[in-house]
């Protein structure tokens, strides 16, 4: 059984918000094919947000169909464009092999799956009174979640995030600060987007925990190996 992390698909069935604006080619289709020939059906994916650019669930359940589709099992976090998103009863009802993560977790072997959406960390370019109060209720979304992740007796934490642990400065943070705590193993994220933003996302083994930025054009449309 093998592991995979991407992000940011912004798929757009139903929806007109095509991405070759951005350079991004016939994106869906790579990051389909890429996953055809690689994911099995004993595989796990995981989908850290902004997976459809649909405003509402029933426009964006072809987008998740086509996703359903695809092999190996999926779970999938909240970005901020994912305006769609429901409740968990709702969203989990859908699809037999698609799990919506949102103060709870998901059990793959010896590996747990849990995370949240994320916000803006502090820092000194843009960050308001109301950052600060997302900030930290996504920090306890997060912190929610690792506590259930400590329950299930499982030896691995896989953390999922949209938004990037940390600053561009690579500051501590809440996030950071509780992936410490709870000796989480991995961490994903995506939302950065460009050369220029990519340079702002953590990477590599810090404090013993391995960092990937897997957002979809980082990865040039091919899905990320975890385990």
């Amino acid at each position: 059984m093998k592991i995979y992390a991407i992000g940011d698909l912004h798929l757009s069935s139903n929806s007109n918000k095509p991405m070759d604006i951005f350079g991004w080619h016939n994106h869906k289709e790579r990051i389909f094919e890429d996953w055809k020939a690689r994911v099995k059906p004993e595989d796990l994916v995981l989908l850290v947000g902004d997976t459809s650019w649909a405003i509402h669930l029933d426009e964006a359940k072809q987008d998740l169909q086509e996703i359903a589709e695809l092999p190996g099992t999926k779970v999938l976090i909240k970005g901020n464009h994912d305006y769609w998103w429901s409740t968990l009863s709702k969203m989990n009802k859908l699809y037999d092999n698609m799990f919506f993560l949102h103060n709870n977790v998901y059990v793959f072997g010896d590996y747990v799956i849990c995370g949240t959406r994320g916000w803006l960390c502090p820092n000194e370019t843009k960050f308001t009174e109301e950052d600060l109060k997302v900030y930290e209720r996504e920090a306890m979304r997060f912190k929610n979640s690792l506590d259930k992740a400590k329950t299930t007796g499982a030896k691995t934490i896989i953390a999922m995030l949209h938004y990037p642990p940390t600053n561009e400065l690579f500051e501590n943070s809440l996030f950071t600060a509780l992936i410490n705590e709870y000796n989480v193993d991995k961490v994903v994220y995506g939302h950065l987007h460009g050369n220029d933003f990519f340079k702002t996302g953590l990477q590599g083994r810090v404090n013993n925990v391995e960092y990937s930025l897997v957002s979809c054009d980082y990865l040039d449309f091919k899905l990320k190996e975890l385990i």
